[in-house]
């Protein structure tokens, strides 16, 4: 068998490894996700986060020692994962999203994914391969750079806000900002009869009396969840108006089970009701390749293991962040907010739009690592992290950050080449489980 063959069957493997439940469970819904993947190399590397972890557990990282090998990661750092959201403070924020794949690794990680992501993005837009080096030598500099802050100056309260943006994420802010809540509800719901209650369309699904049932349940199971200082305490507050199935979720989520639930709002005028989403939690990719059993043992499912990352890595989390189970399964728990908008990158095409953007991208990269909200349920990372990365680059601040370009700017082409062989794989049904038609 011949190399590319080899690599084919082992991409096949690792993905049905991964997926393989939630392929049984949703086989139309993982064809989706497998042809968007199909769609170019940026869009596969994004939804096969468990095939860079198993290239990762072959990887030697020089960079990683007892403790930057053991630190809060992300776990799918890409270019698309930065957004805004509504902050347990009242302030539009904008940072990292998207903590599917959240757990302990090296720090490391989190700047291979990235950076790989760059130049796939980079190669897209057809930058030449020295500014794509250097816009990467852009944000690991401004990520060092911010790890250096922490380090000699403690951790503070870093943020990126209206108040000290400017340019493209200065505009996401505001787009975020304009958003309406009563535009998101006239969206998915309808009022009938003086009451909210969802529509009915293809991306929803309603629930017989024993399931309905059996969410409503984990609702209440969640509530306790909220940590005490974010939780309401007005009685009319949380109460259920309706509950649907739903789907439609990102790349990374196809098979997923899902729910939408309406619930009263801040106060009883209809304009004011809330939508919480309700995912089931997934197997994060980087746990395949971590094998210390105190991290394995510490989360009682993966919903749990999502918030208590998530709460772990960003400031001031939403107030509805928590986590329950249904019928068994972790389910992750939060608002579906109007206040989400996500980074483009449609109109970024020239390395000096691009650069700026790194920069605060950079800066987010090293906050996450850094700086544990101080609603931090965790006690599994015990020591300073800036001072271990910073211990572990020291006096190689050079050789550290050529080491992660080199790495991007190779595993970039491997990653073009990994995905026309996925693409024949899928057309060609080498897949087990999910056939191309």
């Amino acid at each position: 068998m011949g190399d590319n063959e080899d690599r084919q069957l082992l991409i096949a493997d690792t993905l049905v490894e991964a997926f393989k439940p939630l392929m049984e469970a949703d086989a139309h819904g993982f064809r989706t996700k497998f042809r968007k993947m199909a769609a170019d190399p940026f869009a596969f590397y994004r939804g096969s986060a468990c095939l860079f972890y198993a290239d990762m557990r072959e990887l030697e990282d020089k960079w990683a020692d007892e403790n930057t090998g053991r630190v809060w990661i992300h776990g799918d750092l890409h270019a698309e994962n930065f957004g805004t959201y509504m902050s347990s403070t009242g302030e539009l924020t904008f940072d990292i999203n998207d903590f599917d794949e959240a757990y302990l690794g090296h720090f490391s990680w989190d700047l291979r994914r990235f950076t790989t992501s760059l130049a796939l993005m980079s190669w897209q837009k057809a930058l030449p391969a020295e500014a794509v080096r250097s816009l990467a030598r852009t944000y690991l500099s401004a990520y060092l750079e911010q790890v250096k802050h922490y380090d000699d100056a403690g951790q503070d309260d870093f943020a990126l806000h209206l108040s000290n943006t400017s340019g493209t994420i200065h505009r996401v802010l505001l787009a975020a900002r304009a958003s309406r809540r009563t535009d998101l509800l006239d969206a998915m719901t309808l009022v009938e009869d003086h009451e909210r209650h969802f529509r009915d369309n293809s991306k929803t699904r309603r629930l017989d009396e024993a399931e309905y049932e059996m969410v409503s349940k984990a609702f209440e199971g969640y509530l306790a969840t909220i940590p005490e200082d974010k939780r309401s305490s007005r009685e009319i507050f949380y109460h259920v108006k309706d509950i649907v199935g739903s789907k439609g979720f990102g790349i990374g989520s196809a098979g997923l089970p899902a729910y939408n639930v309406l619930i009263e709002g801040y106060n009883e005028a209809l304009e004011n009701d809330i939508i919480i989403s309700m995912k089931q939690g997934n197997v994060a990719a980087p746990s395949r390749i971590v094998t210390d059993e105190r991290v394995r043992s510490y989360f009682e499912h993966d919903g749990h293991r999502t918030v208590i990352s998530q709460r772990a890595l960003q400031v001031h989390t939403d107030t509805f962040l928590g986590y329950t189970t249904v019928d068994g399964v972790g389910f992750v728990v939060d608002e579906l907010s109007p206040y989400k908008a996500d980074l483009r990158w449609d109109n970024l095409t020239e390395p000096d739009e691009i650069e700026p953007v790194l920069v605060d991208l950079g800066r987010a990269t090293a906050k996450v690592h850094c700086a544990s909200d101080q609603d931090s349920e965790q006690d599994l990372v015990d020591f300073q992290t800036e001072r271990a990365i910073m211990q572990a680059v020291d006096g190689r601040r050079d050789e550290f950050i050529d080491d992660i370009i080199e790495f991007s700017m190779d595993y970039a082409q491997s990653v073009r080449g990994d995905h026309a062989l996925f693409v024949d794989a899928f057309r060609e049904n080498r897949i087990p489980g999910v056939p191309s038609t």
